[in-house]
């Protein structure tokens, strides 16, 4: 790889100053290795407007209008799957620079990212294939995109009651729901809006989807685990006659009696991990889990 022009997209959060402070130290190590560099429109010119920063770059682009042999996403896990959209089917692998706070899928500190960028140049990292899942919907248009790669929840809107979510899996009925709503979660997902509600953590390998209830109105209904070629097909009653259909945090309007059907994508993410960093020890540490803080 020492010997390759390599080609670098950066997508970045442009809502907070602090978090474009690494983005001079990336610049200089891609420049000094002679990299093709391409910066997202809006986080260029947040960079350049806002911040008065002296850019350097090969050049910009728009949406999902760009070719690279890597994504780097600078901010938090919010950043990093709007990053993993606009990559989609394609498969760059995605290098997710932290810097936010509780981060699974940006899990690079600032501190490391010469280090992170050594291994690629060096060839010295691995890849975790991390799965997508599909909504699609009988009779509405959705404005975005339907996949996601965290999770895919069914909310009621605003301050109306409970709506009722009647689920089937495989074309057999498991349940109908009541509740605030339904999440949907692949294992990366799973230790994002699952994990505040009580579901399972699953380990990103884990070829699993999950469905736990949001608020349900019932104490005996409990988080279940499926396999992730199930396909899941949903039909929501709501006493406002809408509700939300949340896309890895992107809301959609829908209207009730809407035909929802959620299944795996046929494409999966890939994401950049150093050779220094396993999951348990990452979940471990984000998790607090053993701190003592007495």
């Amino acid at each position: 790889m020492n010997q390759q022009t390599l080609r670098f997209a950066l997508i970045g959060n442009e809502y907070q100053a602090r978090k474009s402070m690494a983005i001079q130290r990336i610049l200089n190590y891609l420049r000094e290795k002679a990299a093709e560099v391409y910066i997202d429109r809006t986080y260029y010119e947040f960079l350049t407007s806002t911040q008065q920063l002296d850019i350097w770059c090969s050049g910009v682009f728009e949406d999902s209008d760009f070719e690279s042999d890597f994504v780097i996403s600078l901010g938090g896990d919010g950043t990093f799957l709007k990053a993993a959209d606009r990559v989609g089917h394609r498969g760059i692998p995605i290098l997710g620079v932290n810097m936010g706070r509780l981060g699974f899928l940006a899990d690079v500190l600032p501190s490391e990212i010469e280090t992170a960028l050594d291994e690629i140049y060096s060839g010295d990292y691995r890849l975790e294939a991390h799965s997508v899942i599909k909504i699609e919907v009988d009779g509405e248009t959705l404005e975005g995109s339907p996949y996601a790669l965290n999770d895919i929840a069914l909310l009621k809107r605003d301050n109306a009651s409970m709506i009722s979510v009647r689920c089937s899996i495989n074309g057999q009925f498991l349940v109908t729901y009541q509740a605030d709503g339904l999440i949907i979660s692949t294992p990366t997902g799973s230790t994002a809006y699952n994990l505040s509600n009580g579901g399972p953590i699953i380990v990103p390998s884990a070829n699993n989807l999950c469905l736990s209830a949001v608020a349900p109105h019932s104490l005996n209904i409990r988080p279940i685990v499926i396999n992730d070629d199930c396909v899941i097909d949903l039909e929501v009653e709501s006493r406002n006659h809408n509700f939300l259909a949340a896309i890895d945090g992107r809301s959609e309007k829908l209207r009730e009696g809407t035909k929802i059907r959620i299944r795996k994508a046929p494409y999966k993410v890939n994401i950049v991990k150093q050779r220094s960093t396993h999951y348990f020890s990452t979940l471990r540490d984000k998790l607090m889990w053993g701190a003592d803080t007495r």
